[in-house]
């Protein structure tokens, strides 16, 4: 499921990925962040790990959040040709080596953290006539290059040549928040620039209190989404520290309201999960989180940290009629099975709307830094950690 509900841009929007596996199509059921997923394995799962966490309880989430994330430096999304003169179109970071993807750290010396700090670079530059020393970062590995700004004879200004991005807004659903730790799980997959495909490096972010309004109801071909806003008043839930493929985790004090149990459960490892009957806590609409039938149909075989590790079905006559499945905004949605938090919603299958991915709470946790992969519990000093 992906973090679905019309995401309102903060700044510049990011967005999530559409992709496609052998025939069945899938999409991340988030909120699109306006800015800006094979086979299986065998039947039976196995982990080298053991089944029991002592002592290790959370709060399933199912929570509407609104996500706001600033981005660590800031991202290019684009070329853009600029008229220097009537008979010249330049592109001075296409010239740098400036590529789509690569994130735009510092700027002769000193770190970006919004792009008003890069308007001012770039017109100082431009008026010295002295170039730009950019630090960027491409995968791992970082980037030193020079960049002229030129002037832009339409714009009567002085441009770098590239489409950048600095922050992101969007909905999306709590998963999990461990209360002694002080740490919390959401969206059950990685934030991604729709035009690159570039994961979000975070710099800081935070998630707040939101309201579903109405939903678009899925349709084969044609995921639906939860339709969301933020709180005139929003209480902020947590800060946002990390941006994994499990999802998106921080730091949270308080318990969540409106959450559907007064005390915590038990959290199920892979190798508890089972096919057959299982609930999936979702908000269809403002802020009251109901509880909906589904079932597991596949487990995959993981050993280690993996997306998509089961293929979840709604049968609930009531979520059907209202969504036609799963849509986009219900990705982190918790998903309990025998009094345990097993996993949480990630994707739908675009072609059959009432199916779809989820991931095994074990890697949102680990991700958390609650646990590592040999099952030892971690304070929340850990979060940061790999």
């Amino acid at each position: 499921m992906n973090f679905y509900s019309r995401i309102k841009l903060l700044g510049l929007l990011l967005v999530f990925i559409m992709c496609s596996l052998g025939n069945a199509r899938h999409v991340q059921a988030a909120l699109p962040l306006q800015a800006s997923l094979d086979l299986f394995g065998s039947k039976s799962m196995a982990t080298t790990q053991e089944s029991v966490i002592p002592d290790l309880k959370v709060y399933p989430g199912g929570q509407t959040i609104g996500v706001k994330v600033k981005s660590s430096g800031v991202l290019v999304v684009g070329h853009h040709i600029i008229q220097e003169s009537k008979d010249r179109k330049v592109s001075p970071g296409e010239t740098a080596g400036i590529r789509l993807g690569d994130r735009i750290t510092h700027m002769n010396g000193k770190p970006l953290n919004s792009l008003a700090k890069v308007a001012e670079a770039v017109d100082e530059a431009g008026k010295t006539k002295k170039p730009l020393d950019i630090t960027l970062c491409r995968g791992e590995q970082t980037i030193s290059t020079k960049l002229t700004p030129a002037y832009d004879q339409d714009d009567k200004a002085w441009r770098l040549g590239l489409y950048i991005r600095d922050s992101a807004a969007g909905v999306g659903t709590l998963t999990f928040y461990a209360p002694d730790q002080g740490v919390y799980g959401a969206l059950g997959h990685v934030i991604t620039d729709m035009n690159t495909q570039t994961p979000i490096v975070v710099g800081s972010g935070e998630i707040v209190q939101s309201n579903v309004t109405s939903i678009a109801k899925s349709q084969s071909g044609e995921p639906g989404e939860k339709r969301a806003h933020f709180l005139k008043d929003h209480r902020i839930l947590g800060n946002i520290e990390r941006n994994t493929s499990f999802g998106i985790f921080g730091k949270m004090s308080d318990e969540p309201q409106n959450g559907l149990y007064s005390t915590p459960i038990p959290v199920g490892l892979a190798n508890e999960v089972k096919e057959g009957p299982a609930e999936i806590l979702t908000v269809l609409e403002g802020q009251q989180i109901q509880r909906f039938q589904a079932e597991i149909v596949h487990i995959s075989q993981q050993d280690k940290p993996a997306t998509k590790g089961l293929v979840i079905r709604v049968v609930d006559p009531k979520l059907l009629d209202k969504t036609g499945g799963i849509v986009q905004g219900m990705s982190g949605s918790p998903i309990i099975q025998n009094g345990k938090l097993i996993g949480a919603v990630t994707h739908v299958f675009v072609n059959d709307p009432k199916s779809g991915y989820g991931c095994f709470i074990e890697w949102m946790l680990r991700d958390a830094g609650i646990m590592n992969n040999k099952l030892s519990l971690k304070s929340s000093s850990n979060l940061k950690a790999s």
